[in-house]
């Protein structure tokens, strides 16, 4: 295994010298760098593949995958009984689109990513958007997981793509936004930087444009930007968007501005018929400051989730043509439950909540009645709105459960019929599985009672020595959701135990539960997670020896502070592509925006935060560390891979357990969009087969 470098790099943060022993990590199209993640990746291998189980569960997870039926991915709603999906072909890698006429017609394949596939390069679908006549299909692909989406327009009606394509397309915020007239569309882009440009300037100074089809994109008109207009405040780390509004007739365009990945945006209106003229005039609708999460627009009303004296979120409305938030009309006032998101119908507007860690469906007709009506799925006790056509009455209503995958229904509001639409058919594991779910509560340091789902096989024996894997997230206010994958029977088959900490940081106790685990908050993170651990060993669950943690991307925060401030607890954690040098985050492509979220080294408070939330800074030399996997993907745009590369070679440096920390590198990956098939089932059989090897073998 190959030994990483010291070469120690003193920073000083207002008054506090800081010690980065690997900088040289982060020097861009670093030889050695690649070296040193090729040696390391080599040797998790070889590591990997000698584990005794590792090649059992591998052929379990195949034949679970295999013997699936292929379970669609986002389903589009189109007029005249037509559907647009994203469906994986057996032996496929990535998902095709598709088109149906009629839920039980014939489907007619669209879009194979694999005809655009290389020898080195493997495409996958990033996004779809048809245009509102239903005849052009915008959509975007991207080779190895980048998240560089290049972008392709299929003609419905010849089925043949046109002739331009437009890359540096956003990859995090933004999709094309057809115009009314079906035949251009708005779309945000990223400028073209040199090759040794700094990674800060990446994600900044974006732009909106407008493409006219068959026409050369380099003279796409430039509508908006940083510095653009004087009507509009844009930072050069903010993201523009438009907002069309194609659904209805109406003589206004919307603009949002995103302030990196805050939830609350800016929201501005102009004509539609000047958007084309050099001074647009812009009216600012609502600041940051209103707290609105999301609008949505229906004739002239301005339909919008804020948090705003509601931390578990309400609905109001005002009028487009005349916006007085100050007099708003509540349309749905706040309550215990937590709103999630709204979807527009011809019928009204369809709102998912959370109450009590289940998911509800409400309705409210467009008449400004607030009156929510309760849309209960049959037979299950959870359910969300998956998709809706503000031109089509009902919805698509997705069931939910921790022990096996939900149905798709479509919802027809006239009658009030649930009909199965086979988007999500039931895996044949499902009923042999024999799981069960709890939803409990554990007390963190501080008293508060924290969320905990527990997932298991019945009749599970509460022993204090069942193999457990605890999950957990905490960041930008994001609500795990009830969810089952079938490859996971291949863990509950072997007698673990799975469960989900429902950390502050995340929101599934709304607004309140976000900004406690947020900037210099965010300690409540990782020492919920550390409570909801112990929950699992005080209840016999689970013992320290029996029990791993797990955390990705931002929730590499939380696993990772865990493991630093009670390495104890764990023996084993499984890191992926995580953040864990929050203090020079902010140097990388993804960095910029997310100092809404996290904060930034450049103020002192800022810096506070950011140093308690480093894992790396906080791994101490003689330490008896638990065993570590750590994954990265070289494409890996939001999380370097020089940051899970620090933390193993740290760990690897200061641990005296004797337990391994392995690096896992995959070169045709980048954060996790767009795995292979194969991919995913090779990811997780490593990471069972070195849970199991771990958790299962003698105590210490």
């Amino acid at each position: 295994m190959p030994v990483a470098p010291i070469r120690p790099v003193i920073d000083e943060y207002f008054g506090n010298k800081i010690t980065d022993p690997y900088r040289w990590m982060e020097k861009p199209s670093n030889p050695e760098l690649d070296q040193y993640l090729k040696g390391q990746g080599d040797y998790t291998r070889t590591t990997l593949d000698g584990l005794p189980r590792r090649k059992e569960l591998l052929k379990h997870i195949v034949s679970l995958d295999t013997d699936a039926p292929s379970p669609s991915g986002r389903v589009e709603r189109l007029v005249g009984d037509k559907y647009l999906y994203l469906k994986s072909l057996p032996g496929q890698q990535t998902p095709s689109l598709f088109l149906r006429k009629g839920l039980l017609g014939t489907e007619t394949l669209l879009v194979d990513p694999s005809h655009f596939n290389t020898s080195t390069q493997r495409y996958s679908i990033s996004y779809f958007v048809p245009s509102p006549d239903d005849n052009y299909i915008a959509y975007a692909i991207a080779a190895n997981g980048s998240e560089k989406p290049t972008l392709h327009i299929l003609n419905l009606v010849t089925r043949q793509d046109l002739p331009e394509t437009i890359d540096r397309m956003d990859w995090e915020y933004a999709r094309p936004e057809w115009h009314p007239d079906g035949h251009s569309f708005f779309y945000t882009r990223m400028r073209q930087l040199a090759a040794d440009a700094p990674a800060t300037e990446y994600q900044k100074k974006k732009q909106v444009f407008r493409h006219v089809l068959n026409t050369d994109p380099a003279t796409d008109q430039f509508i908006l930007g940083f510095g653009a207009s004087p009507a509009v405040a844009i930072n050069e780390a903010d993201t523009p968007i438009i907002l069309t509004l194609t659904h209805t007739p109406s003589p206004y365009i919307l603009a949002r501005i995103k302030h990196g990945d805050a939830i609350e945006e800016t929201v501005y209106r102009a004509p539609l018929d000047a958007i084309s003229q050099p001074n647009v005039p812009w009216q600012k609708i609502y600041d940051r400051s209103d707290l609105i999460r999301q609008v949505v627009i229906h004739e002239d009303w301005l339909y919008l989730m804020t948090s705003k004296e509601a931390p578990r979120f309400k609905i109001i409305r005002t009028r487009l043509s005349h916006p007085d938030l100050a007099h708003a009309q509540t349309i749905l006032a706040p309550s215990e439950a937590v709103l999630d998101a709204m979807s527009p119908a011809l019928d009204g507007l369809y709102i998912s909540q959370m109450r009590g860690g289940l998911d509800q469906t409400l309705r409210v007709t467009w008449d400004g009645s607030p009156k929510p009506e309760r849309i209960q799925a049959p037979n299950v006790p959870a359910c969300f709105v998956a998709g809706t056509n503000h031109l089509l009455p009902g919805a698509f209503i997705t069931s939910a459960a921790w022990t096996g995958n939900g149905l798709v229904y479509l919802y027809e509001p006239a009658t009030g019929r649930f009909t199965d639409t086979g988007f999500a058919p039931k895996h044949p594991v499902e009923a042999k599985a024999g799981l069960e779910s709890h939803e409990v509560l554990a007390r963190a340091k501080d008293g508060t009672m924290v969320p905990l789902s527990i997932v298991y096989k019945r009749g599970l024996k509460l022993n204090g020595k069942n193999p457990t894997l605890l999950t957990g997230y905490g960041s930008y206010g994001r609500i795990a959701y009830p969810y089952f994958n079938p490859l996971t029977v291949a863990w509950f088959d072997r007698g673990g135990v799975y469960a989900v900490a429902h950390v502050r940081g995340g929101g599934e106790n709304g607004q309140e539960w976000h900004t406690a685990g947020q900037k210099l908050n965010k300690p409540n993170t990782w020492n919920d997670f550390i409570a909801c651990a112990e929950y699992l060993i005080g209840k016999g669950y689970t013992a320290s020896r029996y029990l791993a943690g797990e955390g990705t991307s931002a929730g590499g925060i939380m696993i990772g502070r865990a493991i630093t401030e009670r390495p104890d607890l764990f023996k084993a954690a499984i890191i992926n592509v995580g953040m864990l040098d929050a203090v020079r985050f902010e140097t990388t492509a993804n960095g910029v925006p997310n100092i809404q979220e996290f904060g930034t080294a450049t103020d002192s408070l800022g810096f506070r935060g950011l140093y308690q939330m480093s894992a790396v800074h906080h791994v101490k030399d003689g330490t008896r560390y638990p065993a570590v996997l750590l994954t990265t993907g070289i494409n890996d745009r939001r999380v370097e891979p020089w940051q899970s590369a620090k933390m193993a070679a740290r760990l690897q440096a200061a641990s005296t357990s004797g337990k391994p920390i392995l690096l896992r590198v995959d070169s045709r990956s980048g954060h996790g969009a767009g795995l292979g098939r194969e991919q995913e089932q090779a990811k997780l059989a490593d990471t069972y087969a070195f849970l199991l090897d771990q958790l299962t073998g003698r105590p210490d």
